[in-house]
């Protein structure tokens, strides 16, 4: 591995390429921090792809592209005089400083949830009208009511047990079905909800990431229907003219690879 000279060599090295692409490339001259945001989130998702297929020389290469960004927005507002690369690590590091009082200061911890229960409590302190604050806005739902769910157990609102959650999941289902019977769309809608959030919230005390664990039925749903698709190209017919006792078949032989 690299030594921290090496590495701080690697680093100054980026600095100085985003130095000369600001000055010299047509494209990177005209990027601004709002038309580098897209981009930026998409290669936050296909970093988190790689990470999901535990494809490490990818994860290494999509990890540069993040880093990229960051410079590239530190570079930004170093040219308004607003903040440069220095502020921005200089924050995040006074940040963590702050925030483990257990590593930097006196604070006595017996675990992770300690830990976590401080990290809230000091966020209230800095000035934070809610602990909900930190949840960004434009997450996904899936992945913003992890968040809610986290955030609020680490200021103690939380079930004591599983099967809490389990009981609490069986009665918004049971809503669930009663406003299916009684064909109220919106109420359908609203129980709905209700499932997933409990389904996320139980997922959490299982210690089962429910992003992770969709994707992963996601990639295992389209790995399995792509070798349907497969096969029923070798058959030399379309899927819609197959039946599904006829699917059926290939989707079991998938199931098995």
């Amino acid at each position: 591995m690299n030594t921290r000279a090496d590495q701080l060599k690697a680093f100054n090295r980026l600095l100085d390429i985003m130095d000369d692409l600001r000055e010299k490339c047509p494209w990177d001259k005209k990027q601004t921090m709002e038309s580098l945001r897209h981009l930026t989130i998409e290669e936050t998702y296909e970093l988190g792809d790689a990470i999901l297929d535990n494809d490490l020389q990818e994860v290494k290469k999509e990890l540069g592209d993040v880093l990229l960004h960051i410079v590239f927005y530190a570079k930004i507002g170093s040219e308004t005089n607003d903040f440069d690369i220095a502020d921005v690590c200089n924050s995040i590091c006074d940040k963590l400083v702050d925030r483990h009082p257990h590593i930097y200061g006196d604070v006595q911890v017996k675990d992770e949830e300690d830990v976590k229960r401080n990290w809230e409590n000091l966020k209230l302190k800095e000035g934070k009208k809610s602990v909900l604050e930190g949840v960004p806005k434009s997450l996904p739902a899936l992945v913003k009511a992890n968040r809610i769910q986290d955030k609020v157990s680490g200021v103690g609102f939380d079930w004591e047990e599983p099967h809490q959650v389990w009981e609490k999941l069986q009665e918004e289902i049971e809503e669930l079905q009663h406003e299916i019977v009684e064909d109220n769309k919106d109420a359908i809608e609203s129980e709905f909800g209700d499932v997933l959030f409990s389904m996320v919230n139980y997922a959490r005390f299982l210690k089962v990431n429910p992003e992770n664990a969709l994707e992963r039925t996601n990639k295992k749903f389209s790995k399995r229907f792509q070798y349907l698709e497969g096969k029923a190209k070798e058959l030399n017919k379309e899927l819609k003219d197959m039946t599904l006792t006829e699917m059926d078949v290939f989707w079991e032989e998938a199931k098995k690879i």
